[in-house]
């Protein structure tokens, strides 16, 4: 019984070194920890899936063509592309609307960029790379209108202010600038020109590279009255959206990294955004 007992004993005893000898070789070669292309887990194997709006707009994309890597956000997407390793031709583009994409299910792309605000809510239902661009927000109104008086976000309470829905230019003017009046919300810069016109805003909100699109393409009639500081040490930043859970994301963090460390994300910035850093500052 005793000899018996002793070999049970050593068998158990084997099996249990040969199964923390499994979890370990698992641990140092689990799928998932590289960021080699051919162990991403990829929507098609060994091709990078973007997804954008349509249409796309400057200073973001160039021509609604995502592909030409002009423009902040093309030229962005190709060095994250670049730095994982990935040739132009390994990436492929595919258009997915902005609010569909801020939603639960799975998404038919490997990640998408189009100015998505980092925000707690969001991440609830999708996941979010660290920040590539730290937004700056802008007032934007006729040269005759009383905003320009403006010294501080405080000073803008007594205004009528509008900017367009589900957009995080909206969410500070109803979260820090806490105007007297709603503030009024457009589905589309065409509506927004219209009610200044109308004389039924004084100022629209829009994001700094929008607001310098918006003043030189779309209202030139309008300008730039000064960059909105948000009060806090938490800046406002765009992130690249995955489906919830996706194991990208780390890589692409990596990726990001390694463009701040070496100054391309930078040098993409002074090339197709336009500093602020000449206007006026509204500040808390």
């Amino acid at each position: 019984m005793r000899i018996r007992f002793g070999v049970v004993l050593l068998i158990v005893m084997a099996l249990m070194a040969a199964a923390c000898g499994d979890d370990d070789d698992a641990g140092d070669g689990a799928a998932g920890d590289s960021c080699e292309i051919a162990d991403l887990d990829l929507q098609t194997p060994g091709t990078l899936t973007i997804a954008t709006s349509e249409p796309v707009f400057p200073p973001w994309m160039i021509d609604d063509d995502p592909g030409n890597g002009q423009g902040f956000e093309s030229a962005v997407a190709y060095a994250i592309a670049e730095e994982m390793g990935f040739t132009s031709d390994q990436v492929v583009w595919v258009r997915a609307d902005f609010f569909e994409s801020i939603s639960v299910g799975n998404k038919p792309y490997d990640f998408n960029i189009q100015q998505y605000s980092i925000t707690e809510e969001r991440d609830e239902v999708v996941d979010f790379s660290d920040g590539y661009y730290t937004v700056q927000q802008a007032l934007v109104a006729y040269d005759d209108s009383p905003v320009l008086s403006a010294a501080t976000v405080a000073d803008l309470k007594e205004y009528r202010l509008g900017a367009a829905i589900g957009t995080t230019s909206l969410d500070y003017i109803e979260e820090v600038i806490q105007p007297d009046s709603a503030a009024s919300v457009y589905d589309d810069n065409p509506a927004a020109k219209a009610a200044m016109d109308a004389n039924q805003i004084d100022a629209l909100v829009f994001d700094l590279p929008t607001a310098f699109y918006i003043t030189a393409v779309e209202i030139p009639e309008a300008s730039i009255v000064g960059v909105l500081q948000a009060p806090g040490d938490e800046p406002e930043e765009f992130g690249l959206l995955f489906e919830d859970g996706s194991t990208l994301v780390p890589c692409v963090n990596q990726a990001i990294q390694a463009l701040k460390d070496d100054g391309t994300l930078a040098a993409l910035e002074a090339e197709w955004i336009i500093s602020g850093s000449d206007l006026k500052v509204i500040t808390p």
